[in-house]
């Protein structure tokens, strides 16, 4: 039984984990014509919440449990810290300038820059969970996801939350909105507890994934590696036929005159913001770095990629904070449709030439 793990094993990691997200896509669509689709995403959502709370949570373990956590990783902890506050402080800037642009009502103005404020959060834990497939990439990638799982779940919600009050203030309805799930709430903290456990007992201990002696080792490794082709699976079942729609297409690159469903100029800016402006502005500030080798190649190829993943569907759970549902519902559906591609590809190339 041992041997047939063993040998699985490289199948599950790397670059053969990739086809997973076609896998994901072909069962999904082929089950649609059996199952209504309602039925599918209520499956989905609770299996993506197991892959959450108890997958990712040992896959980062069984990763700190092998680094030795220095100077470097929290000088990158510091550097993704700082990417992630510029790719928000893009979006407020772009927001502000597009305000103007777009000739907004007074009322307007502060839902369209919570929208988009909100939008620049991407999905780092399924799409980006790829990165932890690559054994060099492993660290970095874990380590950004957890600082954007603090952005996503603790940052952005309290900056909701104050200016929702400020507007509750103004209209005289102090009713309490409670938007994130506790759950979801405490899943920072949760993930990077994990974190913290492993990188202590290493320091302390000098316990490493091999400490577990044979066959427990190849057991733990096989279950967490089981988690980036159980997340590419998830991420591919979230991509549906019937969201490629030609009118909506021709919508989101303008070249149908706009009707009564203004958001789609809402939805184009963000497509806009999240796959051009700001991969372009990272690429920019990193490549360089890359080039007279201020940083290693793996920081590189992880902040890049992040810096282009597809908005993440958490941010539904944010609406009641006063961002546009329409505009987000559709900013998710076709920045996964394009981004997904984007990010397979550019796995694919970073890990044959910056290795």
């Amino acid at each position: 039984m041992i041997e047939i793990l063993e040998s699985i094993l490289p199948y599950i990691k790397g670059l053969w984990t990739l086809p997973w997200i076609l896998v994901g896509f072909i069962i999904t669509s082929l089950l649609s014509h059996f199952v209504d689709d309602e039925k599918i995403n209520k499956i989905m959502k609770k299996i993506g919440l197991i892959l959450l709370y108890f997958f990712v949570p040992l896959l980062f373990f069984r990763i700190f449990l092998g680094v030795d956590f220095h100077e470097n990783e929290l000088v990158f902890a510091g550097i993704c810290f700082a990417v992630l506050s510029l790719m928000y402080g893009i979006a407020y800037l772009f927001s502000v300038y597009k305000i103007d642009k777009l000739k907004l009502k007074d009322g307007e103005k502060k839902h369209f820059l919570k929208t988009v404020l909100t939008n620049q959060a991407r999905s780092s834990a399924f799409v980006g969970g790829a990165l932890l497939a690559i054994s060099s990439w492993g660290t970095p990638a874990a380590i950004y996801m957890s600082i954007g799982a603090i952005f996503l779940f603790a940052i952005i919600p309290y900056i909701l939350s104050y200016l929702h009050k400020k507007d509750i203030e103004k209209s005289g309805d102090y009713s309490k909105v409670n938007a994130l799930p506790w759950y979801l709430r405490i899943f920072p903290w949760y993930l990077i507890m994990f974190a913290f456990a492993a990188i202590t007992l290493h320091a302390l201990a000098g316990i490493t994934p091999k400490s577990f002696g044979y066959p427990a080792s190849i057991i733990f490794e096989f279950f967490t590696s089981l988690t980036i082709p159980a997340a590419l699976y998830y991420v591919g079942s979230g991509i549906h036929l019937h969201d490629l729609k030609k009118n909506e297409l021709k919508k989101l690159f303008g070249l149908e005159k706009e009707t009564s469903e203004s958001h789609w100029a809402w939805v184009r800016n963000i497509f806009f913001l999240t796959v051009v402006i700001t991969p372009i502005i990272v690429l920019l500030i990193f490549g360089p770095m890359l080039i007279f080798k201020v940083i290693p190649n793996e920081w590189f190829a992880v902040i890049v990629i992040n810096s282009i993943l597809p908005i993440t569907s958490t941010n539904m759970f944010l609406v009641p904070y006063g961002i546009d549902k329409k505009t987000t519902a559709h900013s998710v559906t076709w920045t996964t449709i394009v981004c997904v591609p984007i990010v397979v590809l550019l796995i694919y190339v970073f890990s044959m030439y910056l290795m």
